[in-house]
């Protein structure tokens, strides 16, 4: 079995209630079809970017399996579909959101387009996406929403790229990205 990493956010009400209800509610789906090795606490962050759309509830959780990154990736987007998740504007408001942020010591598709994705510029990010996935997340190491819960589970899961554990990269974060990153 393979550990993977996910990370959950939402910032709008779903069928199941508020964000942190749909995230309960997510965890549940989770349990019902992978094994969960690790619930972070709940945290309540400003929407990414700035001023696009009420706080978000964000949360990051440990599962074992033996399926492909991509059964995987295809059980979140069902996961999220059953909250009514919609795709409309790339990082807007949203009922949930489950994101693979890592698979054990994966990279895929391979080196070189991860790299890709890292090194995108800032204002690329927000229109260009990838046709695959690409793990671990290009912008894992960039988001205090996420490393924050994650460290809470995952302290030393090493980067395979960086080196990096989830513990230093968190430290590596600029307080400004840290702040306002509060459990609930």
């Amino acid at each position: 079995m393979a550990p993977a990493a996910i990370g959950l956010g939402g910032n709008i009400a779903s069928p199941a209630g508020d964000p942190a209800a749909t995230i309960a509610a997510a965890l549940r789906d989770l349990a019902a079809d992978f094994q969960l090795a690790g619930i972070s606490r709940f945290y309540r962050s400003a929407a990414f970017p700035a001023g696009s759309g009420p706080d978000f509830i964000n949360a990051a959780a440990i599962v074992n399996t033996t399926r492909s990154a991509a059964d995987l990736l295809a059980s979140l987007h069902r996961i999220e579909a059953k909250y009514a998740r919609e795709r409309r504007q790339r990082w807007g408001a949203r009922t949930l959101d489950l994101d693979l942020l890592l698979m054990g010591d994966a990279i895929i598709p391979d080196r070189q387009t991860h790299d890709h994705w890292v090194k995108l510029l800032p204002q690329r990010q927000k229109s260009d996406t990838p046709e695959s996935l690409v793990l671990p997340h290009p912008r894992l190491q960039d988001r205090g929403f996420v490393l924050i819960p994650l460290a809470e589970i995952a302290p030393h899961w090493c980067h395979p790229v960086t080196g990096l554990s989830v513990a230093e990269m968190c430290a590596r974060l600029p307080e400004a990205d840290k702040d306002g990153i509060t459990p609930i």
